[in-house]
């Protein structure tokens, strides 16, 4: 039985019996069709994974794994804010007529800074950092800038990690400050168990602990029969992972230098809609 599927069943149980409706409120999101996206959600969800035990990907329904890894190389090794750079189409709501989603995501994990040891991106100083520093309590990204704020199409969901050297294993906290839990929240915690164990591989580390640090858990009105219904799945045995043991560059990656192995998992055959 998969530990991610533990840990979303028991995070959908407390959402769906004691988490707070914003039914009749003024809020934001909306569905296609003009109806506001209602949600029922909980506050402060922090869900820990070791990923010396297995990899955290949900057997319930598929997480399109090589996609959700795309993306994250779209953000972090690629560092672009532009549909053109993308493999799917997840980001074109949010694109303008250039494709770009404004000064989000890539864009500021491209913004160079200046320190004592000379000018670094967020990412090149969290690689520098890892290879020289290793015992530093500062090795933090955050893509949060309220500067540019009112340039960004989106604001940023997953906008902070923290990584901490404890011995010879690399952990994690992704910081996020809002979660779809049926359409995003295995694809972000696969994403950001991938983007663990890669650098964990390039700085010379074995993956330790991803935290994962929800502000916000909700699930939409539309999603509830859907999560009720996969509540009733059992779960199948967690796959394993492969990494490309040769790849001692981050930039060097690609979606093909990591993979699922024997990743078996229930058919999910309904339309899930997206709130925006």
């Amino acid at each position: 039985m998969s530990y991610a599927d533990d840990i979303f069943k028991a995070n959908i149980r407390e959402i769906l019996e004691n988490g707070f409706s914003d039914e009749g409120a003024n809020v934001r999101p909306h569905w296609a069709d003009g109806a506001p996206a209602h949600t029922k959600k909980a506050f402060g969800v922090v869900n820990r994974y070791d990923l010396q035990k297995e990899f955290p990907v949900m057997t319930l329904r598929k997480t399109f794994f090589k996609s959700c890894v795309d993306e994250l190389l779209w953000i972090w090794q690629k560092k672009s804010n532009n549909v053109a750079d993308l493999n799917s189409h997840i980001w074109d709501s949010w694109a303008d007529e250039t494709g770009s989603i404004g000064k989000a995501y890539g864009y500021q994990l491209s913004v160079k800074h200046k320190y004592a040891e000379g000018e670094f991106d967020q990412v090149d100083r969290v690689l520098f950092d890892l290879k020289n520093h290793p015992e530093s309590r500062r090795i933090i990204t955050n893509i949060y800038n309220h500067h540019d704020l009112n340039e960004m199409h989106l604001y940023p969901c997953a906008y902070s990690v923290t990584l901490n050297v404890t011995g010879n294993k690399l952990n994690m906290i992704l910081n996020q400050r809002s979660q779809d839990m049926l359409v995003a929240n295995n694809w972000n915690v696969c994403q950001y168990a991938v983007l663990l164990r890669m650098l964990a591989q390039v700085s010379g580390f074995e993956p330790g602990i991803f935290m994962h640090v929800i502000a916000d858990a909700h699930i939409y009105d539309r999603h509830i029969p859907m999560v009720e219904d996969m509540l009733k799945l059992e779960p199948f045995e967690a796959p394993k992972f492969w990494i490309n043991p040769d790849i001692k560059n981050f930039y060097d990656f690609t979606v093909d230098d990591v993979k699922l192995i024997d990743y078996k998992c229930h058919e999910f055959n309904k339309k899930i809609p997206v709130a925006i």
